[in-house]
């Protein structure tokens, strides 16, 4: 997040000896990115952050592929995965490149009893379905319906729910994830013509201090492995912090959609940026006011990426038969636009009430054994006539 935050107590100076009531020193812990040229957080520890006694697991989380080149548009039915208790087993990864993994998640709730660290991804989440708290080092950031969480990667974090009913779309991206630049001056700051402002983020609250020895499992993904680290204290030690790199939120309603005489491309819909993928946010808006206008897309073609939606609510009106939960996935290499009919009864329309997820990927997407439990295995014949 490229804003300065801080939480709890700190010294007046970085660097310099911030000691406990009884004279014993707190722990100093730089938590950057990028090497020491990304952006970073220091952290001030009751115990060393070092502290790890055994590792007494590992599983394999690498996705299992089932096509790795494909040209076929595909519909996924997202509301079909399997819930489950735990709440890694309920991740289901549906696309794969070397950038990004695609998927969804069906929680139903139940109280982590590990910690989380993803070692090798920075994490988006969108919560569809469910509410609760992401609970960090760093603070907590109560979630909704329709919250993006961003979790940069080596954070360590559990998800706790008030609900048992719980949809989630994810993503694990192996570059780092960021608000757009073209919305961002050379200080940082979120300029007039922004979609959304500083005001509009959830930043952590709440910092909750355990002081607590004994033996507490994080586990920590690795080059594709799961491993289940024993350490000797409570990680959520932490006493206070200042920096740049730390989790926030972003309600998909508090983005404030460009609109135009003329259709807009989707571009103006951009919430976040990589260097190998773009998220955009599909809102209620108006639709386009020349007098000529049709406000459905036009059809275009996929030559350069990958065009990945997810169906949140709504009408959909540039598709036929769209539910919520549905996501349909356009391959580069051929053209696609609206469904047959979409386009002429767009006409006239003067606003949308559509809610949807949007993921471009610069590489094609590899589909895994996942996804094709859950795959139409019609959709790409839906454009004729």
């Amino acid at each position: 997040m490229p804003f300065y935050h801080s939480l709890g107590q700190i010294p007046a100076k970085r660097h310099t000896q911030f000691r406990k009531k009884d004279g014993s020193l707190y722990y100093e812990q730089l938590f950057g990115t990028i090497g020491f040229d990304g952006m970073s957080t220091l952290m001030y520890h009751i115990h060393r952050p070092t502290m790890v006694q055994n590792i007494v697991g590992q599983k394999d989380l690498t996705p299992k592929v089932a096509i790795e080149k494909d040209i076929k548009a595909r519909l996924l039915h997202g509301f079909q995965i399997e819930s489950a208790s735990d709440f890694l087993d309920s991740k289901k990864t549906l696309f794969v490149n070397k950038d990004i993994y695609i998927g969804l998640a069906s929680p139903t709730g139940e109280k982590m009893p590990y910690f989380f660290k993803n070692a090798d991804a920075d994490e988006l989440w969108f919560v569809h379905e469910g509410k609760g708290r992401l609970k960090t080092q760093l603070g907590q950031i109560h979630f909704e319906e329709g919250d993006y969480l961003i979790i940069p990667r080596g954070m360590i974090y559990q998800m706790e729910f008030d609900t048992t009913a719980n949809r989630l779309l994810f993503a694990e991206s192996f570059v780092p994830i960021y608000t757009p630049k073209r919305y961002r001056n050379h200080f940082g700051q979120l300029l007039e013509h922004s979609p959304y402002c500083e005001r509009d983020f959830k930043l952590p609250r709440d910092l909750e201090t355990i002081d607590e020895t004994g033996t507490f499992i994080i586990k920590i993904k690795k080059q594709g492995i799961c491993y289940d680290v024993e350490y000797g204290h409570h990680p959520f030690d932490v006493v206070g912090w200042d920096g740049y790199n730390f989790p926030y939120g972003f309600s998909i309603h508090n983005f404030e959609p460009i609109t135009g005489r003329l259709h807009q491309p989707p571009p103006v819909h951009q919430t976040f940026e990589t260097s190998a993928f773009v998220v955009c946010s599909f809102v209620p808006r108006l639709y386009d006011y020349h007098p000529l206008s049709i406000p459905a897309p036009y059809h275009h073609s996929n030559i350069d990426s990958d065009e990945l939606i997810y169906y949140v609510d709504g009408d959909f009106m540039s598709r036929n038969d769209i539910k919520k939960g549905h996501i349909t996935l356009h391959p580069g290499g051929i053209p696609h636009g609206p469904a047959p009919g979409a386009y002429e009864r767009s006409i006239g329309q003067t606003k949308t009430e559509e809610l949807a997820v949007m993921i471009d990927t610069f590489k094609p997407l590899m589909l895994t054994e996942e996804a094709l439990k859950i795959d139409d295995g019609k959709y790409f014949r839906s454009w004729i006539s």
